[in-house]
């Protein structure tokens, strides 16, 4: 099937071009204001005491200052390497996405599976985006695993080309979709429940507000994504990559309805192999706490299996596999780059400095625009620290004990905490997996931001909006 945004290979050059740097610049740049600030700011530290299930949180009234301890040229030419190393888990969780992906795509069964669905919303085919963005965002909530977006994305890429649609819809209803599942959270694991138990409050506790939250997001999302495809299907040079110098479809990520045949015996075979081994992968993160090690030794069986149930060869295979690990290679090294800024910041003894001053900025306020300076605070914080987890170990600590000072609920402290660090997580550069998903997706990063500016300013408001509501109404 041939649509116009599918048919674009080459840049209009009467386009304004690109002359943003490169997402590897940015982040460099990021590291090296981290090593300046070591110089200027003063250096401080909390201790860190045990927390829930063992892990290490501060202790609110145990800030001071220290020697200052600016950071080494050394430390911050070893900053990116060190980096890689220490998001280890998550590169290669990228790496091994890529090649069980491609593993998978060789054998037929995601072409013949998306033809299916294509022909399903023939006709209709805007309404495949609420469905799918739907299921990402249950997932999310329930599992608070975001970095699924990097599956989705070059799964749903060819619908969504086939659709007439351009390559940021199919990025945006997987991030989106994602995010706005995580950030309201009402049974993730990962922000909600680790919130709540250091703020002391009972697991999963106010879910009906989260649950209308969620609805909110969603709702936002899914209308200004349907908003922005029909722009871009009616008139392609409408899309946020007109005039980029990369607007061209590769063949693979074409989906041709009249070429793709049904489901083999073998593919068929292979297909429930994969779901099963999709339900196992579920039921590990669901009840024996799996995480970036266990995804990853998955997906490579996932690969192995679903290979030779489809009948490929094991050679065939092994360079199915190589050819996703070169597909994703930069957004894997682009996590570990991430990585680096947080490390230049924690060498030079600075990152709980800038948690305590936080801290301090909004504690005058009175309590329903606390909440809001709360917003703020874990907002501008995940641009240091862009994992939920990591924020709640450290900002949390420091921000609850001072809500209760103020007046102001722990069950909206911990709101405030998600959703500043939901939201944010699809637009600051020091994101790794965020940036992963646009390298996968073949997203500039200054064109995402264009397209998701507008959309963050309304998701921003609703926040704003629920986090009052929420203090006003003494929501605990």
């Amino acid at each position: 099937m041939s649509t116009p945004a599918a048919d674009a290979p080459v840049t209009d050059e009467t386009a304004p071009k690109d002359r943003f740097p490169h997402v590897y610049v940015i982040l460099v740049l990021f590291a090296l204001l981290a090593a300046v600030l070591s110089w200027i700011v003063p250096a401080g530290l909390y201790e860190r005491v045990p927390g829930p299930d063992g892990q290490e949180v501060v202790d609110p009234d145990s800030f001071s200052f220290v020697e200052q301890s600016p950071v080494s040229a050394i430390e911050l030419l070893t900053a990116i390497p060190r980096g890689l190393v220490d998001a280890g888990a998550i590169v290669f969780f990228v790496f091994t996405i890529g090649g069980m992906f491609e593993v998978v795509r060789r054998t037929g069964l995601i072409d013949v599976a998306l033809a299916a669905v294509a022909r399903l919303f023939a006709g209709r085919g805007v309404a495949v985006i609420p469905a799918l963005m739907v299921v990402f965002s249950l997932i999310a909530s329930f599992i608070g695993v975001p970095e699924l977006s990097l599956v989705y994305i070059p799964a749903i890429l060819p619908l969504i080309l086939s659709l007439g649609y351009d390559r940021v819809v199919a990025v945006a209803v997987a991030l989106l979709g994602t995010g706005a599942g995580f950030a309201a959270g009402f049974l993730n694991p990962i922000n909600t429940g680790l919130g709540q138990q250091i703020a002391g409050l009972e697991p999963f506790s106010g879910i009906g507000l989260r649950i209308a939250l969620y609805l909110a997001y969603l709702a936002t999302a899914v209308g200004y994504i349907i908003w922005y495809a029909r722009r871009v299907a009616a008139d392609p040079t409408r899309s946020v990559l007109h005039g980029h110098a990369d607007t061209t479809v590769r063949e693979r990520d074409r989906l041709d309805l009249d070429a793709v045949p049904q489901f083999s015996t073998r593919q068929k075979a292979a297909g429930i192999a994969l779901l099963l081994l999709a339900g196992v992968l579920v039921w590990g993160i669901i009840t024996q706490g799996w995480f970036f090690p266990e995804f990853a030794g998955m997906f490579i069986l996932i690969a192995i299996v679903v290979g030779l149930v489809a009948g490929m060869r094991t050679s065939d295979m092994a360079e199915a596999f190589d050819q996703g690990l070169r597909d994703v290679l930069a957004g894997a090294i682009i996590v570990g780059v991430a990585r680096g800024v947080a490390i230049v910041l924690e060498d030079g003894n600075i990152l709980d400095t800038l948690v305590f001053g936080l801290g301090e900025s909004v504690g005058f306020l009175p309590p329903v625009l606390f909440v809001v300076g709360m917003f703020l605070v874990q907002a501008v914080f995940n641009l240091i620290v862009p994992s939920g987890s990591g924020q709640a170990l450290v900002t949390l600590p420091v921000l609850a004990p001072l809500s209760d000072l103020l007046g102001v609920t722990r069950q909206s402290a911990v709101l405030a905490y998600q959703t500043g660090d939901g939201m944010t997580n699809l637009i600051y550069p020091t994101s790794g997996y965020f940036m992963a998903a646009l390298a996968v997706g073949r997203v500039p990063w200054n064109r995402w931001v264009r397209f998701y500016a507008p959309l963050l300013g309304l998701w921003v408001l609703i926040s704003l909006g629920f986090l009052m509501f929420a203090q006003l109404t003494g929501w605990s």
